[in-house]
């Protein structure tokens, strides 16, 4: 297919329309063809859809540019729930841990680099360039990661291996083919990126892939190809329908020709035979001999695997670009005819990311430079600089409730606004109440000395969200018929006020959870799900609890020190961080400040300017507000199956089982261990010791 299908039971409404016709306007109009506008959507108010809408009728593969990657999840979600029948992709950075190879002269200290690769996410990124380069329906939802260095799209292309049923190709020169492009054979354990032969059989399971692909050849010739299960090996292709032809791209993003390899080899010894002379030039004999034997190890790696640690500083040497040449990126991937569209969310956040990359990865390379840790050329392995990521982009939509001075100059005052939300839904409410009341002339801090401070106030105001009756009051009103309990976010200034406060808030009782940047990608996906199906009440957090998190449940939004001025307790930022409750009808805000800071009233103001013009819209059209209503996603994608399979244990009720269940459990146990699922094997034998324990206490009763 390479026509978007839009896929939604809803229909534009509110400011949707107009919103849409305007953006398509200036994207077609011949002197908009470069077009950058602005849509200063409200939160809440569908820029999501306005823009599934716009890719529609535009039709161009689309890159979705998102400041952080549980933002990115969120809205590859809602893509793909809107275009079902299309490719939309995930394409973030893959490491769970990244520690950056570096040198700190000051105390001799070299750290090599280290990481830990999400190999989902790497079958993700692996996929979505599969997608670009082999489809035009397709939509990546991508970090700023995407503007890092990932090897030629040519080269990657250039070497996919392409099967065809019928194709006289000789099976081990096949092999070599696979083994080519970074796939490596192993008979024993099959997993992404490897394949394995059995006779005139060879199964390969494709990097980007969950599932395997079976060659059958006859002689020479490939006579069947056919999709099967990796962990059964039953097939998935029907035998009235076998696959006619499957195409096979390199497992890495870094891979080259060998004739290539052979003459980067090449010059990236003359560079080397240089910079050793400059060294003892200098009189720097220790960096000479350094870099000397790193590099000459490098390139025996090289030569005999075709690979090696850290290959990516030697990218320009690998696709022959000069040097101070920009490295090729994932944009490179999208095509220039017809061109692409670009959606960058939450530009006013985004932008700056994109725009500091480059500065702090030169200055760290500089100094692995300078003591003889790297070549020159390592500094060609590096972000986009802010110029050059501007020249890439084409057709651009800066989508944010609150656009900042980049986004409104280069718009040139192209901007679109979406303030009216198709519910008729209105900004919430915004209350400021002190930090710190006097009791008997003393102003207290303390949270555990029962004074009523802001924490106090906070824990009453939670109790009357999730427990409305035990607290004895309610804050909704009866007439809306609203019966279920809803959630409530608490933004703090530090992370370890986060989990201080969560942990206290825990022992007065209360379902919570905290969030920040320290909590690993696929986590924080989990969390956030967990905090809309209900598993818990309130989600404490820092800086991302502000911008584009969906969340349709939250009612009340406190921000503790609001008059804490800075970056978190800025105008921006109180504006979207009070967004977070404009889902709900009983959206509500709560800014806990002893002063009223110029961000408050500038917030407050434009807060109050927003509600007065939903208000007329829906006393104009008679409309009655309603909470939105939205599906919670499990994306396989982000799911780990043995701890689904644990936590699906953790939450059974240990009191219904028996005597007769523990021997059960047993089983299952050393099943679970002959698989290796060790988890899953530890969860269940401390789920019997659990059980076997109340059965003692029971007995000691009796």
């Amino acid at each position: 297919m390479n026509k978007f299908k839009l896929v939604s039971k809803f229909k534009p409404a509110g400011d949707q329309p107009s919103a849409i016709k305007q953006i398509v306007e200036n994207i077609r109009t011949s002197e908009h063809q470069n077009a950058h506008q602005v849509l200063l959507g409200v939160t809440g108010s569908g820029k999501t859809f306005t823009v599934a809408n716009v890719i529609a009728q535009i039709n161009k593969p689309t890159l979705v540019m998102s400041h952080n990657k549980t933002l990115a999840a969120q809205t590859y979600a809602e893509f793909k729930s809107f275009f079902p029948e299309n490719a939309v992709e995930y394409f973030i950075s893959y490491y769970d841990y990244y520690q950056p190879e570096a040198y700190i002269p000051q105390t001799d200290t070299y750290i090599e680099k280290d990481a830990s690769i999400n190999e989902h996410i790497d079958r993700l990124r692996l996929k979505a360039t599969t997608s670009i380069l082999s489809r035009n329906d397709v939509i990546v939802v991508a970090s700023v990661s995407s503007i890092y260095n990932l090897g030629s799209p040519s080269d990657f292309k250039d070497m996919c291996v392409v099967l065809e049923k019928g194709r006289i190709i000789n099976r081990d020169f096949l092999l070599n083919e696979l083994i080519g492009i970074h796939y490596e054979r192993n008979d024993v354990e099959f997993i992404r990126g490897k394949f394995r032969v059995h006779g005139d059989i060879v199964e390969i399971f494709p990097a980007n892939s969950e599932t395997a692909v079976r060659v059958e050849f006859s002689g020479n010739e490939i006579e069947k190809i056919t999709e099967i299960n990796p962990l059964t090996g039953k097939s998935l292709t029907t035998s009235h329908f076998p696959l006619p032809a499957f195409y096979i791209y390199p497992a890495k993003h870094f891979v080259t020709s060998r004739q290539k390899l052979e003459k980067a080899i090449e010059e990236i010894r003359r560079e080397l035979k240089g910079q050793v002379q400059f060294f003892k030039n200098q009189g720097k004999l220790l960096e000479a001999q350094r870099i000397e034997q790193r590099t000459n190890y490098d390139i025996e790696m090289m030569s005999e695997m075709g690979y090696c640690h850290g290959i990516e500083n030697y990218s320009r040497h690998l696709s022959g670009r000069p040097a101070g040449s920009r490295p090729p990126c994932l944009i490179d991937y999208f095509p220039h005819q017809p061109g692409f569209l670009t959606i960058i969310d939450e530009s006013h956040v985004t932008i700056p990311q994109i725009y500091g990359m480059y500065k702090g990865d030169k200055a760290r390379k500089e100094t692995l430079i300078d003591f003889g840790f790297r070549l020159p050329s390592a500094l060609d392995n590096r972000p986009q600089k802010f110029k050059e990521f501007e020249s890439l982009v084409g057709n651009v939509i800066y989508l944010s409730a609150t656009p900042s001075d980049y986004e409104l100059k280069k718009s040139k005052g192209v901007i679109v606004e979406q303030i009216v939300r198709p519910t008729g839904l209105i900004d919430p409410e915004i209350v400021v109440k002190p930090i710190h009341p006097v009791r008997n002339g003393v102003s207290r801090r303390d949270i555990s000395n029962g004074v009523k401070n802001q924490v106090d106030d906070l824990i009453a105001e939670i109790e009357k969200r999730v427990h409305p009756v035990r607290s004895g009051t309610s804050c909704y009103d009866t007439s809306n018929g609203v019966k279920n309990k809803e959630r409530v976010l608490v933004t703090t200034l530090t992370k370890k006020m986060a989990e201080d406060l969560a942990e206290y808030l825990y022992e007065k009782k209360i379902k919570v959870k905290y969030l920040h940047s320290d909590i690993e990608a696929l986590e924080r996906i989990e969390i956030l799900n967990d905090l809309r199906k209900g598993n818990f009440d309130v989600l404490v957090g820092v800086n991302l609890l502000r911008e584009g998190l969906d969340l349709p449940e939250v009612s009340l939004v406190a921000v503790l020190d609001a008059d804490k001025e800075g970056f978190l307790r800025s105008e921006t930022s109180l504006i979207q961080v009070s967004g977070r409750a404009a889902r709900n009808i009983n959206g509500f805000v709560i800014l806990y400040a002893d002063n009223i800071t110029g961000s408050m009233k500038r917030a407050v103001a434009e807060m109050d300017r927003r509600r007065k013009k939903q208000l007329d819209y829906n006393k104009k059209h008679k409309i009655t507000p309603k909470t939105i209503v939205k599906k919670v996603f499990d994306l396989e994608e982000f799911q780990y199956k043995a701890k689904q399979d644990s936590m699906l244990l953790i939450k059974e009720d240990i009191s219904k089982y028996s005597a007769k269940n523990i021997s059960q459990l047993e089983k299952d146990m050393n099943n679970a261990a002959d698989n290796l699922n060790f988890e899953l094997a530890a969860v269940l034998r401390d789920k019997i010791f659990e059980l076997k324990e109340m059965q003692v206490d029971n007995k000691r009763k009796i």
